[in-house]
């Protein structure tokens, strides 16, 4: 069986993310979307909110085949745990390609088995970001084309609860 795992911190989950998680179920048995911290963010929502959130989005996706699970490790590390073969990362543009490029590097001296794969987002979503998307919501400005309508609710009451910028 054949298993990747597509980590991400998720915050929030984007159609960007939604894309890339749908067209990698097609080319393995079974993807496990990992959400995870990232000390370099500031997340807007908890692990186990984002948790929620993506079990949620990825319910009756692909018949089955997506688990969803939060981790607090060394990606390969996580990936061997899993029994992946594979991690999918999903690019946008030249910018996230040299970062990831990078990241597969230093994973593949890490642990040599497991192969990383890019996505590249459909070109109607490559635009898409979660820290652009929360940065919209935050001052006001409307975010349903790149969320679910239960994503964009979800946003817009953390922003309620946090209080806009700008006004």
């Amino acid at each position: 069986m054949k298993t990747a795992v597509y980590p991400g911190t998720f915050d929030p989950i984007t159609l960007g993310h939604m894309d890339i998680i749908r067209r990698a179920a097609h080319l393995v048995d079974r993807l496990v979307v990992g959400v995870t911290t990232n000390p370099s963010k500031s997340p807007m929502f908890t692990v186990g909110e984002r948790l929620d959130m993506v079990k949620r989005e990825t319910a009756g996706v692909a018949d089955g085949k997506i688990g969803v699970v939060s981790f607090d490790s060394l990606l390969m590390d996580f990936a061997v745990r899993e029994g992946a073969s594979m991690i999918v990362r999903g690019l946008r543009a030249v910018a996230d390609f040299e970062y990831e490029y990078q990241m597969a590097g230093m994973n593949q001296q890490l642990n040599p088995d497991i192969e990383t794969v890019f996505l590249m987002a459909d070109v109607s979503l490559q635009p898409i970001a979660s820290k652009l998307v929360k940065e919209i919501a935050l001052y006001g400005g409307e975010i349903g084309r790149f969320v679910t309508p239960a994503v964009a609710v979800q946003v817009r009451d953390r922003v309620n609860q946090i209080g806009r910028k700008g006004s």
